[in-house]
């Protein structure tokens, strides 16, 4: 059992508008995403919603997947992760988390959960010495995604704490995709062939 969330409840502040919803190759972004884990074989897809989360959720409502709600979205991004983790089902052997605003191909997500073991505490790609998303959590750490808060940092505190214990795939350039200004989105629209 293979389970996955999308973190998409931010406020986009530097955006300016919700990332979700930006036009990726003629759907909205969080469509995208959505359906690039389906087609990569996870079982169940979490959309954790806040920030005009009504319209995001209309954006893929026609999509199987189960939207979470993240009524304290403005908070930080710990409260969502515990909210997808409540989710998410108990029973999964892998958990695949992932940013909305760094889109993925199906590929990339098919190779980290071909490649990662419950051995592992995680996979998760890098790129240049850097590591990136999606990352793969083995089901048994879905515990301490119950338990994250913004001051022991988050995802990436867990990761840390479980360094010794970490898969890495090699990933191409495309992992440095990020979407947090109007200038990122372009030039990712560009990086995927997108751009008019």
């Amino acid at each position: 059992m293979i389970s996955s969330m999308v973190l998409a409840a931010g406020m986009s502040t530097r955006m300016g508008e919700p990332k979700a919803l930006l036009d990726w190759g003629g759907e909205p972004l969080i469509c995208y995403q959505v359906k690039q884990l389906i087609e990569a074989g996870v079982d169940e897809v979490i959309v954790v919603l806040g920030y005009r989360g009504d319209e995001v959720h209309r954006a893929i409502k026609r999509l199987p997947c189960r939207v979470m709600l993240n009524p304290r979205f403005h908070t930080g991004r710990a409260g969502s992760l515990r909210i997808g983790a409540k989710a998410v089902n108990r029973d999964a052997d892998a958990i695949v988390i992932s940013n909305v605003d760094q889109p993925r191909p199906t590929s990339l997500i098919k190779e980290l959960i071909a490649a990662h073991e419950t051995r592992f505490a995680a996979t998760r790609p890098s790129f240049d010495g850097h590591h990136g998303h999606p990352v793969v959590l083995s089901g048994w750490m879905r515990k301490e995604l119950l338990e994250v808060t913004d001051d022991n940092d988050g995802l990436r505190g867990i990761l840390r704490a479980h360094a010794t214990e970490m898969r890495e795939i090699e990933a191409d350039a495309s992992l440095q995709v990020d979407l947090n200004t109007p200038g990122d989105y372009q030039q990712a629209l560009r990086a995927f062939g997108l751009a008019s």
